[in-house]
């Protein structure tokens, strides 16, 4: 039996502390905070490069933890012998957080050791009191909180930091191997400047509130104080009133009108934007004529100009002094992206550069937000990125069959004012999911599978456009895309009559000619745009009348279970979009939900219902008529699902 101590407790805060599967020999690092109590575990990230390889482990949890998080201890699933395990788990943590620091000095923090019994599930926590311990200590107690959201964003905040770097330098153009040289020392240049006095740090709350706002603070880079150990901070107490902007703490940018619900996740978190300037024009304590200096080129020399987009969020108690989330937190991170974007670039710097894009998001089940860079030469669904986000669902235990780090799914840190915030919470004007609460099919025995998630309602003469007579499959098309948006499989714009004829231009399916026209397309237009835009594949059915229909209602209820996706019907000159079909498999009775792109209304739920533009149609009606029968033929467009990651 594993004898308890009485001096130390873990909290663990996150939901989910076993990322499954729990093989023996998976190691998890256990994440923490140096603003928490000691020993609190706010999330655990999943080892995913085996041996462990900790050059490549702390790569990419450099990039992935936004500063004011940290690792504080590792996890193993491991034999029966807790302590042995939990000591390989406390080994890999202090490497680890060696190659995570600056200068990879020795750790002699206290630090969390764990391990899982393969069999029973059962977790033993350890402590590990220094870098030369050989002994661990069991911990007295373990506390699972219930309200872990609330504890972390009721207490701290956000600091979000964007800073576009346009970045040339020179190299000798008879020695292309100096480029490399020449770029790093560009890069240290810039992390120099970050300290400089003259630098200005301007931070403002992220106006996501209506009522009065606090002016914006402004910290020059001689009044902050570098390399304090956060942990050991003086924190300041919340005061209406303070003369010193020095003492000014996070609190003094945070919004105090919410309600105890609204921050309890990263996305209502309260939010502050870092903004740097080059005060260059700042008065110097000495007068003296401008001075001109040239430095002549030695020889041919060649420019290269490198776009860097920085992007960092850090996470800080409100309570900490606003001077110190910059110098500690902001600054550090600021710096730690840059050597990250110089290490992915360096190998391209002279050919194309990669496009990368730097995305912060709050998935489910993580307390807190992550951070990840995207390579955008190809878009999001280029199977490069699927890999990439594959590894990140992986590293955080989320599950692979549902798009939660895709562009769509990115956290908003944009600056808006009151205005345009307003406008974007009336957001659009289409109905969604018009076939809730409408009549029953009529088919006694059937099943009924319909469409999976959310939709808007395309459909004639909506916004001002007159497609009438020619633009139902567009229509249906928008109503298509519409789906992926809310599924949140990508973050593009629904587009128009215009850009859809556009980019069956682009890629040679059309003539110039063919924009702004009034021409009709079909299930393989559609198939085009499709892939094109959103990389999705599809299945096109083919029938030679309606009266066919009603044979493949099995296949289509199957498409319904399985994929979940809005499906076109475009026969002759007509397209109608495809929501579900009720089957009864003893009797062949069926029916088809059909959204009808050609209503030329209102908005008005109940008359679009009422009207028949959206419910049930009969394959074959009491009185022998069927709603296919009219046309002679009918292609049928079957999205599928993308890679779910």
């Amino acid at each position: 039996m594993i004898p308890s101590s009485e001096t130390a407790t873990v909290r663990v805060l996150c939901q989910k502390l076993l990322l499954s599967p729990n093989q023996p020999g998976t190691l998890q690092w256990l994440i923490g905070s140096p603003f928490f109590p000691p020993f609190t575990v706010v999330s655990t990230f999943r080892c995913i490069h085996h041996s462990p390889d900790f050059q490549q482990e702390s790569d990419d949890l450099r990039k992935l933890l936004p500063k004011g998080f940290e690792v504080i201890g590792g996890l193993i699933i491991g034999d029966s012998d807790a302590e042995k395990s939990a000591f390989e788990a406390v080994r890999a943590a202090r490497r680890l957080r060696k190659h995570l620091s600056e200068g990879g000095e020795l750790d002699d923090e206290k630090i969390v050791g764990a391990s899982c019994d393969v069999g029973t599930g059962t977790i033993h926590f350890f402590i590990s009191k220094s870098e030369n311990t050989t002994k661990l200590e069991p911990v007295g107690s373990v506390v699972y909180e219930d309200k872990s959201g609330k504890y972390l964003w009721e207490n701290g905040c956000l600091l979000h930091c964007e800073l576009p770097i346009k970045l040339p330098f020179y190299y000798p153009a008879s020695s292309p191997s100096d480029s490399k040289e020449k770029f790093s020392d560009a890069i240290d240049a810039v992390i120099t400047q970050f300290k400089e006095p003259y630098v200005v740090y301007i931070a403002e709350t992220l106006k996501k509130a209506s009522g009065g706002v606090p002016k914006p603070v402004v910290h020059r880079g001689k009044d902050l104080g570098f390399g304090a150990d956060a942990s050991n901070i003086n924190r300041l107490p919340s005061a209406d009133q303070v003369s010193d902007i020095k003492m000014l703490s996070c609190s003094h940018l945070c919004l105090n009108n919410k309600t105890a619900p609204a921050v309890n996740s990263a996305e209502n978190a309260d939010k502050i934007h870092i903004s740097v300037l080059l005060n260059r024009s700042e008065k110097l304590p000495t007068s003296g004529a401008p001075v001109a200096e040239y430095f002549p080129a030695m020889e041919e020399a060649r420019l290269i100009v490198v776009d860097l987009n920085l992007d960092v969020l850090t996470y800080a108690p409100k309570d900490l002094p606003l001077m110190h989330a910059v110098s500690n937190l902001v600054i550090p991170a600021l710096v730690d992206q840059l050597y990250s974007l110089k290490k992915i670039i360096l190998p391209h710097l002279l050919v194309e550069h990669p496009q990368l894009r730097i995305y912060h998001f709050n998935p489910p089940g993580v307390l807190h937000p992550i951070t990840s860079m995207y390579e955008l030469n190809y878009g999001e669904t280029e199977m490069k990125q699927v890999d990439v986000r594959k590894l990140l669902h992986l590293r955080l235990g989320l599950p692979l069959d549902r798009p939660l780090l895709r562009i769509a799914n990115a956290l908003d840190l944009s600056v808006n004012d009151d205005s345009k915030s307003n406008m974007k919470r009336r957001g659009s004007t289409l109905l969604k999911d018009v076939h809730i609460g409408i009549p029953s099919s009529g088919v006694s025995e059937g099943v009924a599978s319909i469409i999976q998630g959310s939709y808007e309602y395309y459909h004639y003469l909506q916004d001002g456009f007159d497609d009438s007579g020619w633009g139902c499959a567009y229509r249906s098309l928008q109503t298509i895309i519409s789906w992926f948006r809310l599924q949140h499989y990508t973050s593009i714009s629904v587009p128009s009559h215009r850009e859809i004829q556009q980019t069956l231009v682009e890629i040679g399916d059309k003539d110039p000619s063919f924009v702004g026209s009034r021409e009709w397309i079909g299930a393989i237009e559609l198939s085009f745009v499709l892939d094109k835009l959103l990389g999705v594949s599809c299945k096109i059915m083919n029938f030679r009348s309606g009266s066919e229909l009603p044979e493949k209602c099995r296949e289509l209820a199957m498409h319904f279970e399985n994929q979940g996706t809005p499906i076109m019907i475009g026969g002759g000159v007509l397209a109608y979009t495809l929501l579900g079909v009720d089957y009864d498999e003893g009797s062949g009775d069926c029916a088809f939900l059909i959204l009808d792109p050609h209503y030329t209304g209102s908005e008005d739920h109940k008359k679009i219902v009422n009207g028949g533009w959206c419910g049930w149609k009969k394959a074959v009606d009491s009185k022998g008529k069927s709603f296919f029968l009219h046309n002679k033929f009918y292609n049928l467009l079957l999205p599928q699902r993308p890679n779910m990651v």
